[in-house]
């Protein structure tokens, strides 16, 4: 014999004003899609870009979109290969490296072109005892664990100065090349000095850096969801 109930009246009520949408009482933009085009639209308008390669400015304005601080463009600066260097490899299956978990749940994977793996391994087992043999932060130390895919990979760092550090050590001692290098730091120790050094990096491989102390997941991550499709929305 069957248990089930049927929601009364009142009951029936009471959900649909728990779910349903509120009274309108503003005058907002609730399309989605428009909301996008307005913003970039905004952003062309207001940022200043000319001083980019073409081939960066749809990553500017993802990065000025994710701000929301149209003057941040003068802080970003960008390889002139770096673009065309990130999409070939993701194009043809690189794995994307990053500092943070909250960097790799930022990237939007429907825009991968490959269903691209996205590797953070701070959480890594083995990375404390790494972290304290060696001396250093437990940033750091996880990239250690990126070689077998490293080379020719997409590495984006958002967090951590020591990591971006890290990884260059790490290829001037002979270690794996990745493709591509999005080195946006966030912080007051390291920060900048990490972003020079990558810019001035001798192996010959492309970047892009907010320069000074900004940086931050956000930021990495919506410069590699720009970066993995030419499509602005």
């Amino acid at each position: 014999m069957s248990t089930s109930t049927r929601a009364t009246p009142t009951e029936q009520h009471e959900e649909h004003q728990q779910f349903g949408p509120p009274t309108r009482r503003y005058d907002y933009e609730r399309d989605g899609q428009q909301i996008y085009r307005r913003s970039f639209a905004t952003i062309r308008t207001e940022a200043r870009l000319d001083h980019l390669p073409e081939s960066a400015r749809v990553v500017a304005v993802r990065m000025v979109h994710a701000s929301g601080d149209v003057e941040l463009t003068g802080q970003i600066a960008v390889h002139p290969g770096l673009v065309a260097a990130a999409r070939s490899a993701l194009e043809s299956g690189a794995t994307i490296f990053t500092d943070a978990g909250m960097l790799a749940s930022g990237v939007t994977r429907a825009r991968l072109p490959c269903d691209n793996d996205v590797v953070c391994t701070l959480r890594d087992g083995r990375v404390a005892h790494l972290a304290r043999e060696w001396g250093t932060t437990r940033s750091a130390a996880a990239v250690s664990l990126w070689d077998d895919r490293l080379e020719g990979a997409v590495v984006a760092i958002g967090n951590a100065p020591t990591a971006l550090f890290h990884l260059l050590e790490r290829i001037a001692d002979g270690g794996p090349r990745p493709a591509a290098i999005v080195g946006i730091p966030v912080g007051f120790i390291g920060s900048a000095e990490s972003k020079v050094a990558l810019t001035e990096n001798p192996f010959d491989i492309p970047w892009l850096v907010v320069h000074g102390r900004r940086g931050g997941s956000a930021l990495a991550a919506s410069a590699l969801n720009a970066l993995a499709q030419e499509d602005e929305l």
